[in-house]
C-alpha cells in the first residue's frame, strides 16, 4: 500500500511540474491532474483478492464470478 501512495504522490507532483511548465511555455494553465490515477492501470490483483476459478465437472465451464454457484449450461453445482 505504501508503494501505491508514494506513486500517487510522485504522480501528483510530477503532474504539477508539467503544468508549470505548460503554463511557462503556452502561457495558459494547463492541469494534468489525471497522472496521479496512472498507478491504479497498472496495479497488479493478489490472490488474496482474486476469487478461486471454479469449474463444471460436466461441461467444462469455468468462472472466477462468486455469483455462480451452478453452471448455466446444465445445472451441475460447481466445484473449486
Amino acid at each position: 500500500m505504501a508503494s501505491r501512495t508514494t506513486m500517487a504522490i510522485a504522480g501528483l507532483v510530477l503532474s504539477l511540474l508539467i503544468s508549470v511548465a505548460a503554463w511557462q511555455v503556452f502561457d495558459f494553465p494547463f492541469f494534468f491532474l489525471f497522472i496521479p490515477f496512472v498507478p491504479f492501470l497498472f496495479r497488479r490483483g493478489t490472490s488474496s483478492t482474486t476469487p478461486e476459478r471454479r469449474r463444471c465437472p460436466e461441461c467444462g465451464f469455468t468462472t472466477r464470478d462468486p455469483n455462480f454457484e451452478f453452471c448455466p449450461r446444465d445445472g451441475t453445482r460447481l466445484e473449486p
